[in-house]
């Protein structure tokens, strides 16, 4: 495969994962904003209104370029930058635009089913981005990204060959997806493993903390006990039953350029052992021994691993 195809590849999968990664946080920040409108405790316990969406600006990876255009934190500004700020170019908007561009250079890799999801996605985009934003309008929006980003997922497992172009987007989606649950946790540990993690403050935290990735129910089913921070950090790092784990999403990685290399004539780089580094790491890891070294410090290495690896990936596979 053309290494400008599999890089197309590659950047539309993480695109459209982004995207609804973006409609998915939002989601949970506009529900724990109307928890302490409502209930008068968030605030209350955190000393200011702004911090649900300084956390969601922190967790997307968005707060520099945020900061550099906007004196201060207001529901209002973070909405629009997420949503459909042009100079944002992780906004919601502009990801769903990266993706359609990236499908169509290399249209003739997509089925027509995963080509149809990503224009109409983008067509549609264009008609409500004016009024995506406006407050009775703005949750039924970000239900449309998260059902659009499901959509083209599911074009793409349905309908594509199990050959290299289907690997190049399923490991986009992969590490997209394990950098977002990485980025999510960090944003939220001080509710799990720090002074902030007891109250009811801290057990709506978690609950959104699960919302976000889909897995309050998954919880339940695999602990049937009431929500614990160990349990939440667990669920979210080690369980391989959970798609959206580290684990779950790093031995995807790990499988897929194993797939990818001896589809290749076994060609090996960097790119391959820091990807079994980091899934060996997570198999092997114990969320006693996690705690125990401090959830945030390892957080922030495994998403500085993400960083590397996707240049190591780059640099291997997409700019030779």
């Amino acid at each position: 495969m053309l290494s400008r195809t599999a890089e197309s590849l590659y950047w539309m999968g993480r695109y459209t994962e982004r995207a609804g990664n973006l409609a998915r946080g939002m989601q949970v920040a506009l529900r724990m904003a109307g928890l302490g409108e409502s209930l008068g405790v968030l605030e209350e316990s955190t000393g200011d209104s702004a911090d649900e969406w300084t956390s969601l600006l922190v967790a997307t990876g968005a707060e520099p370029g945020f900061r550099a255009e906007h004196a201060e934190v207001t529901p209002e500004a973070v909405i629009t930058w997420l949503a459909v700020a042009p100079k944002n170019p992780s906004s919601i908007a502009n990801c769903l635009e990266a993706a359609r561009s990236n499908g169509r250079a290399v249209r003739t890799a997509l089925t027509v089913d995963m080509w149809e999801a990503l224009n109409d996605t983008w067509r549609e985009m264009r008609l409500l981005a004016p009024t995506a934003t406006d407050a009775d309008r703005l949750p039924a929006f970000l239900d449309w990204v998260r059902a659009r980003t499901l959509l083209f997922n599911g074009a793409a497992a349905d309908t594509m060959l199990r050959d290299d172009g289907w690997r190049f987007v399923h490991l986009g989606v992969m590490l997209e997806r394990a950098d977002n649950t990485a980025r999510l946790l960090d944003a939220k540990h001080a509710a799990l493993d720090g002074p902030e993690s007891e109250g009811a403050v801290a057990y709506a935290q978690w609950q959104a903390l699960l919302r976000s990735v889909s897995a309050l129910r998954s919880y339940q089913w695999v602990y049937h006990t009431r929500l614990q921070p160990k349990l939440v950090a667990d669920l979210l790092i080690l369980r391989p039953e959970l798609p959206r784990s580290l684990l779950a999403c790093h031995r995807r990685v790990d499988q897929v350029l194993d797939r990818i290399a001896e589809s290749s004539g076994g060609r090996r780089g960097e790119c391959h052992r820091l990807a079994n580094d980091a899934y060996v790491r997570l198999r092997d890891g114990r969320i006693e021994d996690i705690l125990a070294g401090g959830l945030h410090d390892f957080l922030t290495q495994m998403i500085n691993r993400n960083l590397d690896l996707g240049r190591e990936i780059a640099d291997f596979y997409l700019h030779t």
